[in-house]
């Protein structure tokens, strides 16, 4: 457990940044851990939307829970996003982090906006991330603030938030929305943990990025909804008859896939 831990924490701090790619479900994790990425996260929007329920509302608990167990089955280090903990309650979210980690998870990620487009207070996302520390010490916790991304204040905000969350016991700071240089600049001078930044098409590069100090990138929904876009203009080629099968897994390979998982479920 120990290595696992120790593992996914020297992603963040030695040799290039740590790349995550966000997978949404069995398949697309196994795809990945094959393709030889060391470490997979998952997409909250992905996950719930694969089920037919809302991002950041809290209604995918079991989903989330369930792709993790299978996930942690898999040669890859894995690290869940958990949008705001699935609970207000400090318990709650500590049982939570207690169930990923004996799934064997490596770590988690907690964020700050609301349903209703605001913020949470930021004391009571601290107790939140102390509750997981406290539940979960070897977990790796990825404190998300959405301050660039719901409006709330921007740079300050974020610098604020990023600096309270790293002392209440948060392993690494995760500011999506923003690719403004100075700002990441600052952020990562500012703080002591490892920040993360969300990639984003026709921003930053990865390698950018680096070259700032950003010590992990991570694709969020890209991915996710790229496969929806493919699976759509594939349905149109084949009303024209025009798909190729080019490149395309085949049923053996699709279903290797799903072979990789022992899901007790």
């Amino acid at each position: 457990m120990t290595d696992r831990y120790d593992a996914f924490r020297a992603l963040h701090r030695t040799g290039d940044p740590l790349l995550l790619p966000n997978a949404w479900d069995h398949a697309s994790a196994a795809a990945l851990a094959d393709a030889g990425f060391p470490a997979i996260g998952t997409t909250s929007l992905g996950v719930a939307a694969a089920a037919g329920k809302a991002d950041a509302t809290g209604a995918a608990r079991e989903e989330t829970l369930r792709l993790a167990r299978g996930m942690a089955r898999l040669p890859a280090l894995v690290t869940v996003d958990i949008e705001g903990g699935f609970s207000e309650r400090p318990d709650d979210v500590a049982a939570l982090a207690r169930e990923l980690a004996a799934a064997g998870v490596a770590g988690v990620n907690l964020e700050d906006g609301r349903p209703d487009g605001t913020l949470t207070a930021t004391a009571p996302q601290c107790e939140l991330i102390r509750a997981v520390k406290e539940a979960a010490p070897g977990l790796f916790l990825n404190a998300r603030t959405d301050a660039y991304w719901l409006d709330a204040g921007g740079e300050k905000e974020a610098r604020e938030r990023a600096d309270a969350y790293q002392r209440a016991g948060a392993d690494g700071v995760f500011v999506p929305g923003t690719q403004d240089e100075a700002a990441i600049t600052g952020l990562v001078g500012a703080l002591d943990v490892p920040l993360n930044i969300l990639y984003a098409p026709g921003g930053l590069t990865p390698r950018r990025l680096a070259e700032l100090g950003v010590r992990r990138v991570s694709t969020g929904s890209l991915l996710f909804r790229a496969a929806v876009r493919q699976a759509v203009d594939v349905a149109r080629e084949f009303t024209l008859g025009t798909v190729s099968s080019e490149g395309l897994p085949t049923y053996a390979e699709a279903q290797a896939l799903a072979e990789a998982f022992d899901d007790p479920a």
